[in-house]
């Protein structure tokens, strides 16, 4: 028998020693020497492991290598890479962050993850990985995916043939084309020819009758004459005086004669000239090309299969707080209606108590400046597109539009009934009162009276209308055109003012002030959930809007000042999706190490507990709002800032760790 190679623990050079090692542990896939073999089960989660002699592990090494190599050649090139071991720590991963979605060693969590606290063995992660709905829908996905290929290549091989019976046919019909119209051409040209013959003939005819008769005229000159010599040469003169008489006769009836052919006009000049149709000289002129060949598109046939769709369920919906707005002072008391994310990351808020203003702050939360003021009570706003905002004016049955860039109203809007609320999809704008809306097709200007389909609030997502109405806690769905979808109705849903918006898989999130609340209902209509209370500082929400981009969104609603105990409005901004690269372009430092775990950087870039930004970088936005319309004074520049909260990066399928 071979001799059994020296094996050496593994965990004594971390200490500084070198044994030899007794044992195996299949679980950590670790050498132990005889001490480190006496404490290694002495860790609770270690308890379980099992190990196997030195001996036993050279023996099933040389069972199995062959096995491995064959195993390890057919694992993806991709997946090679992925290591049981810690990159940073050089030792076996144990746990799992459920949080940054990583594998961690013992290490990892001291280091790196002591504020996280979904910390779970990764035994327990990888127990039902190969069994879990993700492996099937992935495996279906692939599956369809690949019919989907195969039926797209048999769809495009039979499109180029079809191309090529399409150039077939295209030819056909410009030779038949070319054909009609040369036998067409000839047809006339025969017929032109024909009517030319006819009219040479004609003249021919006629100058050659001309020429015979002056061959006579001609002749009888001719015999005058020869009468005229001889009978002055040889006549009496009683003779000649008689003779010159008939002479004269003769001669004043022939210069009659020529006479009469001239006034006749039979000595006039007879041109044929070839006048060529004026309807083909545009042919010429005008048609540049016999054709064009044009490439229509059509819609395609062809039924492709969609992938499973990947909709997070209503428990892995958890909002983070990213940070609180503070209004200025001198805003404290301002009443703010309604608030929106503008798609550069702006906000824009409707002050309808003191000045019935449009108020714009930066992406950062710092006032910028008063757009404009409003007549009337300004109810709701939203985004239409470009730079422009429809602001809904209630009782004075009108909406106003209003380019934010250009501080003016650009358009006034008249209807047949309150407008209480607003929503723009970009191409349809939506004027709704309690139980009437109107559409305005912002392509062709067209108006659609919906009777009995209204609500205090609404929301537009895929063509339909979201609402609710006031004092009746329930939200619900309509098509476009009238038709109800769905109506939910729930205790959870007190519509004392309770404002919606959706996000982008179709979750409805409603500001129920009425319990102090963010309540989200199911894209069906038929669950509902409490997300935010009034133990995460939730007070009097009355307004809510979501970015559905970004996944970012803001709440309206009250909160306590330490100082004289009194109430006043705020707006808190958190995330909701798992659009990790948002969140870092609003936080580029952190006071702890990458998470990358040999390829698993991708999934966990970054750990942040802080976020350390220049205020420098506000100045230009100052300067903006104290040079573009009009702006409230504030003593205190400290009230200009930011209240930050805990920034969570990476967050996956709306998984967070909570509320900061």
């Amino acid at each position: 028998m071979a001799a059994i190679d020296k094996y050496f623990c593994s965990l004594c050079p971390d200490v500084g020693t070198s044994n030899e090692a007794v044992s195996w542990c299949t679980e950590c896939e670790v050498f132990l020497c005889r001490e480190c073999e006496k404490h290694h089960p002495r860790s609770g989660m270690l308890k379980t492991h099992k190990t196997i002699s030195k001996n036993d592990y050279h023996t099933l090494s040389l069972a199995f290598i062959p096995h491995l190599v064959y195993l390890y050649h057919n694992i993806p090139e991709s997946m090679r890479k992925i290591s049981s071991q810690c990159r940073d720590h050089e030792k076996k991963f144990e746990l799992y962050c459920s949080f940054h979605a990583c594998p961690c060693c013992r290490q990892c969590v001291t280091d790196k993850h002591q504020k996280c606290h979904e910390i779970k063995p990764l035994a327990d992660i990888l127990k039902p990985v190969k069994l879990s709905a993700s492996v099937q829908k992935i495996d279906k996905n692939l599956k369809i995916l690949q019919e989907n290929i195969d039926e797209i290549t048999e769809y495009l091989k039979g499109r180029i043939i079809s191309n090529y019976d399409q150039k077939t046919k295209a030819i056909e019909e410009i030779q038949a084309m070319r054909k009609s119209i040369d036998d067409y051409l000839n047809k006339l040209e025969e017929k032109y020819l024909d009517d030319l013959e006819f009219k040479h003939s004609k003249l021919k005819f006629q100058i050659n009758t001309l020429l015979v008769q002056m061959k006579q005229q001609a002749d009888q000159i001719v015999q005058l004459k020869n009468e005229f010599s001889k009978l002055t040469q040889y006549g009496t003169e009683l003779q000649l005086l008689i003779g010159l008489q008939g002479l004269e006769k003769t001669t004043c009836k022939a210069a009659k004669y020529i006479e009469d052919l001239e006034k006749e006009g039979h000595f006039d000049e007879k041109n044929l000239v070839a006048n060529i149709s004026s309807a083909l000289e545009p042919i010429l002129r005008d048609v540049k090309s016999f054709g064009v060949a044009v490439i229509c598109t059509v819609s395609s046939k062809l039924q492709v299969q969609y992938l499973v769709p990947e909709i997070p369920g209503m428990d892995q919906i958890k909002p983070v707080f990213l940070k609180t707005l503070k209004m200025p002072e001198s805003m404290k008391n301002v009443h703010k209606y309604a608030c929106r994310i503008l798609p550069d990351g702006k906000f824009i808020f409707i002050e309808n108590y003191i000045e019935k203003s449009l108020l714009l702050f930066s992406n950062e939360g710092i006032f910028l400046r008063k757009v404009v003021t409003l007549t009337g009570g300004p109810y709701d706003v939203c985004f239409v597109k470009n730079n422009t905002v429809a602001v809904g004016l209630g009782t004075k049955t009108q909406t106003v539009l209003v380019d934010i860039e250009k501080n003016k109203i650009t358009e006034i809007i008249k209807l047949s009934h309150r407008c209480d609320c607003v929503a723009s999809d970009g191409q349809i704008l939506v004027f709704s009162s309690r139980f009437k809306s109107t559409i305005l097709n912002l392509n062709d200007k067209s108006f659609t009276d919906l009777e009995g389909v209204g609500g205090t609030f609404i929301s537009l997502f895929k063509g339909n209308i979201y609402s609710t109405v006031f004092d009746d806690n329930r939200v619900s769905c309509n098509r476009n055109n009238g038709e109800l979808l769905w109506s939910f109705q729930h205790r959870n849903i007190e519509t004392i003012t309770s404002e919606l918006t959706l996000d982008k898989t179709g979750f409805v999130y409603v500001a129920s002030s009425g319990n102090n609340s963010i309540v989200v209902v199911s894209p069906d209509g038929q669950t509902s959930k409490t997300i935010l209370s009034e133990a995460d500082g939730i007070t009097d929400p009355v307004a809510i809007d979501i970015n559905r981009e970004t996944g970012m969104m803001i709440v309206l609603s009250e909160m306590k000042d330490p100082s004289d105990k009194r109430s006043y409005q705020t707006v808190s901004e958190m995330v909701i999706s798992d659009d990790s690269d948002n969140i870092n372009e609003r936080d580029n430092t952190d006071d702890s190490e990458n998470c990358d775990h040999n390829d698993y950087s991708h999934i966990n870039d970054n750990c942040d507990n802080s976020d350390n930004r220049d205020n420098s970088d506000y100045s230009d936005d100052r300067n903006k709002s104290d040079n573009s319309g009009d702006s409230y004074d504030s003593d205190d520049s400290d009230n200009d800032n930011i209240d930050d909260a805990c920034i969570c990066k990476n967050l996956r399928n709306h998984c967070a760790v909570g509320i900061s």
